[in-house]
């Protein structure tokens, strides 16, 4: 009876395998059609001359030794890691400060938490159109209204000049995207046991102490997956700088992602436009697996 009991589940094994294997055959599905075969495609177009119109022509690793002397990419990704480090810094801290102040139960907390995230559910495209309105010298608000403080003089237009349209946009992006990476935030500090802050009080510990050599090592995988996220989509910027301000001033806000746009859609130059995007999805592993090493590093303690 023992050795039939032992045989019945090695049996069954195998077959709840294959069901459960079933069970993400969608998934899997999924995955494969719209990443692994894009990717695939991708690649291989890199290797080709390929026009929109016309027979496509290999040239192996011609796209790249093109892309080596490319300076509009090098200028676009040069403007692109500036932008990264901006968003990213103020993403961070806004959401980390709308963290802490929407962490515990206090009166309207629910209210303040909606009102916090309901701009994430904006789409990119609505919100940079929203923002190139009332950027508008003519028609928009925010030049009447720098008037009306007595910022300006006269009609002021934020797009005009780099300084006043580059932060303009990143504040755009902040104030769209810090609800997202509160809630990844708020649920690390929620996870943070209240006895740590409680028995650092006692031993007169300050907030700012405890904040320190408490909070923020306890929250180090949601600030981590938060920091990822962040450098992910800033690096991959396209349609603020695109629907507000077309690459102007004088080209100087074209990112990485505008350059690859302009070069497979407008030019039609579709296998370099391939080459130009593996090689920032190159990048963008490579900044991915630093910052993971850095976070298993800290958690080693090396």
């Amino acid at each position: 009876m023992t050795a039939n009991r032992d045989i019945v589940p090695s049996r069954r094994r195998p077959r709840r395998q294959w069901i459960g294997l079933l069970y993400i055959a969608p998934a899997i599905a999924l995955v494969v059609a719209f990443f692994a075969v894009p990717l695939v495609m991708t690649a291989w177009m890199s290797l080709h001359n390929w026009p929109l119109i016309g027979r496509r022509r290999w040239i192996g690793f011609g796209n790249y030794l093109t892309l080596w002397n490319d300076h509009g990419f090098w200028n676009a990704l040069q403007f692109t890691v500036f932008y990264t480090i901006a968003a990213t810094i103020g993403l961070l801290a806004v959401g980390l400060a709308l963290a802490l102040f929407v962490e515990r139960p206090r009166p309207g907390v629910n209210l303040y938490r909606t009102a916090f995230f309901l701009p994430v559910v904006v789409g990119f495209a609505s919100a940079s159109l929203l923002w190139a309105w009332l950027s508008n010298v003519d028609s928009g608000l925010f030049s009447p209204l720098a008037q009306l403080l007595g910022l300006t003089a006269a009609p002021y237009d934020l797009n005009a000049d780099f300084t006043p349209a580059f932060w303009s946009v990143t504040l755009m992006v902040v104030w769209k995207m810090s609800g997202f990476y509160m809630v990844i935030l708020m649920s690390g500090l929620q996870a943070v046991p209240a006895d740590y802050h409680e028995a650092a009080r006692i031993d007169g510990a300050t907030w700012l102490q405890r904040f320190r050599y408490i909070t923020l090592p306890l929250i180090r995988r949601p600030l981590a997956l938060a920091l990822i996220l962040a450098v992910t989509g800033s690096m991959l910027a396209f349609d603020q700088f695109y629907i507000i301000l077309a690459g102007g001033p004088q080209n100087q806000t074209v990112t990485a992602v505008y350059w690859i746009f302009n070069q497979s859609f407008v030019s039609f130059r579709l296998g370099y436009g391939a080459a130009l995007s593996m090689v920032l999805l190159g990048i963008l592993l490579i900044l991915s697996l630093v910052q993971l090493r850095l976070l298993r590093s800290g958690e080693d303690g090396r």
